[in-house]
C-alpha cells in the first residue's frame, strides 16, 4: 500500500469531515466490493462492418435474449421472447412498425413496459442503487429508480404505485419514449466494459459509423490493430499511409467511407491516374497510381531507416525493365507488368512531380478532414499498444519472439528493446507522432502498419511481390515466430509474466488472426492461457471461418466465447425477430462468483477503505 502523506489526509478530511461520514463511506464501500463484477465484453477485427457490429452491441452478444428467456421462457412463447427482444434491439425502430400496422394498444405497452421493466430489475441487481441510477435516462431518472424498487406490501400500495405512474405514461402519449428509455438502460447494464482488441477499420465499408457509435458507448478501451495504426498514422500525415490506406479501400471497392465519411476527394488521384495509365479502367488506373507511389513512399522511409532491417523490401529500385524482370534473393522474376512511365532508373524512390502534388492534395485532405481527426483523437484517448484489465493481458497482433522462442530483440534510436518495454516505446512513437509531429516518430507508424519486426503486423508483408509477380511461389509471407509458440502454455505464461501477472486465472486475449475453424481451429489455445477472438466479422473471411465473429464475455461467473453466425439485415431483425444465433463455449468457470473485489476498481477501492480507517484512527484519538 502506498504510504500517504500528511497533505493526502487533510484533502480526505475535507470530503469526510467527521467520524461518522467516514464510518458511513466504508460501510458503503464494503458493500460494493462484495458485489458480483460486471460483465465484460471483448471483440476484435470488426473491419468495418457496421451492421453486424451494431445489432451485436444491442444484443449485447445473445445476453438479452438469455435473460429474457429465463424471466418468461415458460409463460411466453418463442416467438413473444423474440419480440421482446427485438424491441429492446431496435426501440425506435420496432415502434414505428408496429405503429403502420396498428398494434399498439394501451393495454400492448402496459404490458410491454412491465416486461421491460422485469428485464431491468433483472439486470440491476447486481449493481448499487447509486450506479444503476447513473446508468439512468435523465430524462426518466427519478421515474425508473421508482418502479425498479417498488416493493409489495400489506395493501398493494406499492403496486398500485407502479401502476399508476404507467397508466400516467401511457395517458399522455409518452410510452414510446418510456420504452426506448428502457430499452437503453437495459442495454447498458447489460454489458459493464466493452474491450475492442483492434482493427476498426479496412475491408468493411463503415468504420466510421462503428466509430460514432463507440463514441458514444458508456464504458470502453481500445487495443489498437495494424488496420487502426495505419489510419491514425495517415491522419499523422504519414504518405507511406495515406497510401495504403486509399489503395486498401479501392482494392475493396470502399471509396464511400473516405469521400462521404470524411471529405477525402479522390478526384485529383483519378485524373492523374487517367491520364498516366491510359487504357485501363478507372479504379484499376487509380489503384495502380496509388500503388505504384506507395512503393516510392515505403522505400524513401526504408531509405532513412535502416534500423528498421528491411532492405529486402527496396525492389522498385531494383527492376530492369527492358528485361521485364526483377531480381529477388539472387534469383530472376518475370514481371506482370512494365508499364510504369513515372519510373527513374536514377532516382526511383522520388515521385514525379505530378505524383508530389497527388500526395500532397491527399495529404492536406486526411489532415483537414475534422470527422477523421475527431475519431482518431478517440482512438488515441481511448486506445493504447495493450491493456492489462482485471488480471487479463489484452493486445491485437503479437509479442515479437526470435526462433528460439524468447523476446526478439528490436534496435531503435541506438535502444534495445523487447517484450514489454518494446510495446511501451511503440505507444509512445505513436503519441509522439499524433501529438508532436515528429517526423521519426510519423515515420514509424508506418513500421508500426507493415515492419516485419512490429508487434502490430507480426508477418514480412510481399507487396510489391504480390502486385508485380507472378510466380506465386514467393508471395509467401513469414510469420513472426509468436504465432508458432504461443501455442505452447510455457510461451504464454512467459509473456504474461513480462506484463505483471502471475496468477493462474490470468489469460492473454489476442486479435489479428482469424481463426480458421473450417480448417479445425480453435480459439483457446496453450492449456487455455491464450484465445484468439479474431472470429472474421469481416463478410470476406466468413468463409474461411465458419462463423462471423466472436465475443469473449467475462462475467461474475467466468469466462465464455460466442461464436457468431453471419447477420442477415435489420430489415429482417424488425419483420421476422431475427436475430444472431450464438454458439456459446464455456472457457472457465470459477470457483465461486467472482465479486468486485477480485477486480482492479475492487482493489482501488480496498485501498481507499484502508485509507478511510486511518482517517478514522486519526478522528478517535483527537477525541481520546
Amino acid at each position: 500500500m502506498p504510504v500517504r502523506s500528511d497533505k493526502y489526509f487533510k484533502l480526505l478530511a475535507e470530503k469526510y469531515p467527521s467520524a461518522q461520514s467516514v464510518c458511513r463511506e466504508i460501510i458503503n464501500l464494503n458493500a460494493i466490493i462484495n458485489l458480483p463484477k460486471g460483465t465484460e465484453h471483448f471483440m476484435s477485427d470488426i473491419h468495418g462492418e457496421y451492421e453486424a457490429f451494431c445489432h451485436i452491441l444491442n444484443n449485447c452478444s445473445g445476453v438479452i435474449r438469455e435473460k429474457v428467456k429465463l424471466l418468461f421462457g415458460d409463460v411466453m412463447s418463442a416467438d413473444e421472447c423474440r419480440e421482446i427482444c427485438t424491441l429492446i434491439y431496435y426501440p425506435r425502430e420496432k415502434l414505428d412498425m408496429l405503429k403502420k400496422e396498428m398494434t399498439l394498444t394501451d393495454d400492448w405497452y402496459r404490458m410491454t413496459l412491465n416486461h421491460l421493466i422485469e428485464v431491468a430489475k433483472l439486470l440491476s441487481s447486481k449493481y448499487t442503487r447509486s450506479k444503476v441510477r447513473r446508468a439512468l435516462p435523465k430524462d426518466f431518472e427519478y421515474i425508473i429508480d421508482e418502479l425498479l424498487h417498488v416493493q409489495k406490501d400489506e395493501d398493494d400500495n406499492q403496486v398500485l404505485y407502479h401502476k399508476n405512474i404507467l397508466d400516467t405514461i401511457i395517458a399522455i402519449d409518452n410510452a414510446d419514449e418510456f420504452v426506448v428509455a428502457l430499452a437503453e438502460l437495459i442495454k447498458r447494464l447489460a454489458v459493464d466494459h466493452l474491450h475492442i482488441v483492434g482493427d476498426i477499420f479496412d475491408r468493411g465499408a463503415n468504420a466510421d459509423k462503428i466509430l460514432d457509435l463507440l463514441m458514444e458507448y458508456h464504458s470502453l478501451d481500445i487495443e489498437w490493430g495494424n488496420h487502426d495504426i495505419l489510419w491514425m498514422g495517415a491522419a499523422a500525415g504519414n504518405e507511406a499511409c495515406i497510401a495504403n490506406v486509399l489503395r486498401n479501400n479501392l482494392r475493396h471497392g470502399n471509396t464511400e467511407i473516405l469521400e462521404s465519411g470524411y471529405g477525402i476527394s479522390l478526384r485529383e488521384l483519378a485524373l492523374f491516374a487517367e491520364k498516366t495509365y491510359q487504357g485501363l479502367d478507372p479504379m484499376m488506373a487509380a489503384e495502380k497510381a496509388i500503388s505504384v507511389m506507395l512503393l516510392k513512399l515505403e522505400g524513401a522511409i526504408l531509405l532513412r531507416h535502416p534500423e528498421y532491417e528491411m532492405e529486402d523490401r527496396l525492389l522498385w529500385g531494383k527492376m530492369d525493365l527492358e528485361a521485364g524482370c526483377v531480381v529477388v534473393d539472387g534469383k530472376c522474376f518475370e514481371l506482370t507488368d512494365t508499364d510504369f512511365p513515372t519510373w527513374d532508373s536514377e532516382r526511383p524512390y522520388e515521385l514525379s512531380p505530378e505524383e508530389k502534388q497527388v500526395v500532397e492534395e491527399l495529404k492536406t485532405a486526411f489532415l483537414n478532414s475534422s470527422r477523421l481527426q475527431r475519431h482518431i483523437r478517440f482512438l488515441y484517448e481511448r486506445g493504447s499498444m495493450y491493456r492489462i484489465f482485471n488480471g487479463n493481458l489484452l493486445y491485437h497482433g503479437c509479442i515479437p519472439l526470435d526462433a528460439s522462442g524468447n523476446f526478439d530483440r528490436v534496435v531503435l534510436d541506438g535502444e534495445s528493446y523487447q517484450g514489454r518495454m518494446y510495446l511501451d516505446y511503440a505507444d509512445a512513437m505513436a503519441r509522439k507522432a499524433y501529438y508532436h509531429r515528429d517526423a521519426d516518430a510519423i515515420d514509424f507508424m508506418w513500421f508500426l502498419w507493415s515492419g516485419r519486426k512490429s508487434p502490430l503486423c507480426g508477418r514480412n508483408i510481399r507487396t510489391f511481390e504480390k502486385m508485380f509477380i507472378g510466380d506465386e511461389s514467393i508471395w509467401h509471407e513469414e510469420s513472426n515466430p509468436y504465432y508458432q509458440f504461443y501455442k505452447e502454455e510455457r510461451t504464454c505464461n512467459m509473456i504474461l509474466r513480462e506484463f505483471g501477472l502471475y496468477s493462474e486465472e490470468s489469460h492473454i486475449i489476442n486479435g489479428h488472426t482469424p481463426v480458421r475453424t473450417m480448417e479445425g481451429e480453435q480459439p483457446v489455445r496453450a492449456g487455455g492461457k491464450l484465445l484468439v477472438i479474431d472470429g472474421g466479422f469481416c463478410k470476406d473471411y466468413h468463409k474461411k471461418t465458419g462463423i462471423a465473429g466472436y465475443t469473449l464475455v467475462y462475467s461474475s461467473h467466468g469466462i465464455q466465447i460466442k461464436a457468431h453466425h453471419p447477420f442477415e439485415s435489420v430489415y429482417k431483425a424488425l419483420r421476422e425477430n431475427k436475430d444472431i444465433d450464438s454458439d456459446n463455449q464455456i472457457i472457465y468457470t470459477a470457483r465461486s462468483r467472482i465479486l468486485v473485489k477480485e477486480t482492479d476498481t475492487g482493489k482501488e477501492i480496498q485501498e481507499d477503505i484502508e485509507d478511510l480507517k486511518l482517517l478514522m484512527r486519526r478522528y478517535r484519538e483527537v477525541s481520546d
